[in-house]
């Protein structure tokens, strides 16, 4: 009876050590808070960019709120576009936030947190330009970043191997060659194209909508495939969505409210 009392203690203070060991997953060895390394394209104004050496932006305001949530540090680091799917794909970093449309092909590869921005792509053109809409872009030199889904709807429009079609490794460059005259056109997101055109009024450069052609679209933090931290960041997201954390910062840098509806309704 002794010994059996004895091995009954043995096997609760190991089960307490397991319990205690699971609910210390969010610390390191130290006791403090685990850091996420969250990787970024930082050359996508207003939503992640480099200002005097700091990663700044509505989406980095986002997912410090949303770690702060989830009870995490983060660290951002600033890998570039197409190195933040090898990075997420090959696990080297935890998760990725740089406006990353969620869509069926990049669902097969990574996982994706719940909808947290509504985008659509726009026409960014020369003030007085004969092009009013996605059907003037036929026969037109036309700029994209490069794996974005910008290239991927004129491409369908006009073909993949559209030899007018010019692909860089950012919008910033994209932009650089429309005030060039190397291109006739950028297709971008709306509030990248938006907010160069507010900002930079002395290039005279308008932006064009085509809801007929340009689809909704929704930014997700991008994960590795089989993420344990996706139920605790949609759980943060949502948080952040309801307790005017979002709100707040959406009118930061935007000037304007969100359609939050809109986000939860994805979720449905």
């Amino acid at each position: 009876m002794k010994k059996l009392k004895m091995i009954s203690l043995v096997l609760s203070a190991a089960f307490l050590f397991i319990l205690s060991a699971c609910g210390t997953s969010k610390t390191n060895g130290d006791g403090e808070k685990k850091t996420l390394r969250v990787v970024t394209d930082a050359a996508y104004a207003p939503l992640e960019y480099q200002d005097k050496g700091e990663i700044v932006g509505f989406d980095i305001d986002f997912i410090k709120a949303v770690a702060k949530e989830a009870g995490y540090k983060i660290k951002v680091e600033h890998v570039g576009w197409d190195p933040i799917f090898v990075e997420i794909k090959g696990k080297t970093a935890d998760a990725a936030i740089s406006s990353i449309t969620i869509d069926s092909k990049r669902q097969q590869t990574y996982d994706f947190s719940i909808p947290y921005f509504l985008s659509k792509n726009e026409i960014l053109v020369p003030k007085g330009s004969s092009i009013k809409s996605t059907k003037d872009l036929e026969g037109k030199k036309i700029a994209v970043q490069n794996g974005t889904t910008g290239q991927e709807v004129v491409e369908k429009l006009f073909g993949e191997n559209n030899d007018k079609l010019k692909k860089f490794e950012n919008n910033n460059l994209a932009i650089l060659e429309l005030k060039k005259g190397g291109v006739d056109a950028v297709v971008a997101d709306n509030t990248v194209i938006e907010t160069y055109v507010k900002n930079n009024p002395n290039d005279n450069l308008d932006f064009i909508e085509d809801d007929a052609t340009f689809n909704k679209e929704f930014y997700g933090i991008l994960l590795p495939k089989g993420s344990k931290l996706k139920a605790e960041l949609d759980k943060a997201v949502n948080k952040v969505l309801d307790n005017g954390t979002y709100e707040k910062l959406y009118e930061k840098w935007f000037k304007t409210k969100p359609d939050i509806k809109i986000l939860k309704d994805q979720q449905k």
